[in-house]
């Protein structure tokens, strides 16, 4: 029987009144019925999560780069993860500051995995902060999925905890097909030979 892929869903906002959760619990029950993972989701609003970084960059660091005790199950979970999937609301065309705290505070954790997003907003639903967590990403040697899921108008366009658009599940799907593909890929390539970063 194959294994599946570890995915860890992550809830990027912790404003009050914050809709992640809803779209977050959302995608992962797709997920989870698409078969092909094992899902857990990290929510950021339950993380301390400093915007003080220590002086010395975790890539030099190593397994010595004192973190918050209370962020340790987050690193435990990026460290298990095969693949992602950030779902974050736009904030003034970007992302919130909690999220780049956690892709910060885990520089190494992102390097050869793949990752997708799942954004909400106004009229753009989110696309302004997926280009800019994109930019990011690679930077920390991340693979990004090109097919994501940008929710518009949110406050309009769910009930019931669901979108009502017909389509979003078959969206879903790309998506994790995708993501699929690049879990496999990618963890089989970094059990064959070091990530040359």
């Amino acid at each position: 029987m194959e294994t599946k892929h570890r995915l860890l869903v992550i809830v990027g906002s912790v404003r009050e009144g914050r809709f992640g959760p809803t779209v977050a619990g959302w995608f992962a029950a797709q997920a989870r019925t698409y078969g092909a993972f094992d899902v857990d989701v990290a929510d950021l609003a339950d993380v301390t999560l400093p915007l003080e970084l220590p002086a010395v960059p975790p890539k030099y660091a190593g397994e010595h780069y004192p973190r918050p005790a209370g962020m340790g199950p987050l690193t435990a979970a990026l460290e298990a993860a095969d693949a992602f999937v950030i779902v974050t609301p736009e904030y003034n065309h970007s992302y919130p500051a909690a999220l780049k705290a956690a892709i910060d505070w885990h520089f190494t954790h992102w390097t050869a995995k793949p990752v997708a997003f799942v954004s909400y907003g106004g009229a753009a639903g989110g696309r302004h902060a997926v280009l800019h967590l994109e930019n990011v990403l690679t930077e920390l040697h991340a693979v990004t999925i090109r097919d994501g899921l940008a929710f518009p108008a949110y406050y309009n366009t769910w009930q019931d905890g669901r979108p009502l658009d017909p389509e979003a599940a078959g969206y879903a799907k790309a998506l994790l097909d995708q993501l699929s593909w690049w879990a496999a890929a990618l963890r089989t390539a970094r059990a064959t030979a070091p990530y040359p970063a």
